[in-house]
């Protein structure tokens, strides 16, 4: 992302689209925010609108992760937008935690969750560059095959 160009010039080029904000699937709300930081509940990987249904090392590959992961950062992305109106505002992306549905031995979680934080580095540039922990949980809600959460700072 060159130092000129804007958030949403940079997802047009990548050919995203925001989706709206989803709607939380339990008791708890999208994201909150304290100060000058916005903490956004855990999406679920989603395919067609349906949760993406899966566990790695046993009926799906880390390719196929990383790409539910990426698909997850997007609707983030979404959810981002909704909090705070404008992307642009986003001054680093703090920390990304990314719940992985893992065959008890895969441990590949931390190349799944690239599919995520790759994605935000290139929206975001150095900004973009975050902490991060990625675990294998034995399930996720709904089957899903991966779950992520962030934390974003905002100018």
């Amino acid at each position: 992302m060159s130092a000129t160009q804007s958030v949403y010039e940079r997802l047009t080029e990548l050919g995203i689209t925001l989706p709206p904000l989803a709607i939380p699937a339990a008791a708890y709300v999208p994201f909150v925010r304290t100060g000058n930081l916005i903490f956004v509940s855990g999406h679920i990987a989603k395919r067609d609108g349906k949760p993406w249904i899966g566990q790695l090392g046993k009926d799906t590959d880390t390719a196929t992760g990383k790409q539910a992961a990426r698909a997850i950062a997007i609707d983030l992305l979404g959810t981002l937008h909704a909090a705070i109106g404008d992307l642009n505002k986003v001054a680093r992306i703090v920390k990304v935690m990314s719940l992985v549905n893992s065959a008890p031995d895969f441990t590949e979680q931390h190349l799944v969750t690239n599919g995520c934080s790759e994605l935000l580095g290139e929206v975001f540039g150095e900004a973009g560059q975050h902490a991060r922990s990625a675990f294998g949980v034995a399930q996720i809600p709904m089957g899903a095959c991966v779950e992520i959460e962030l934390i974003v700072q905002v100018a």
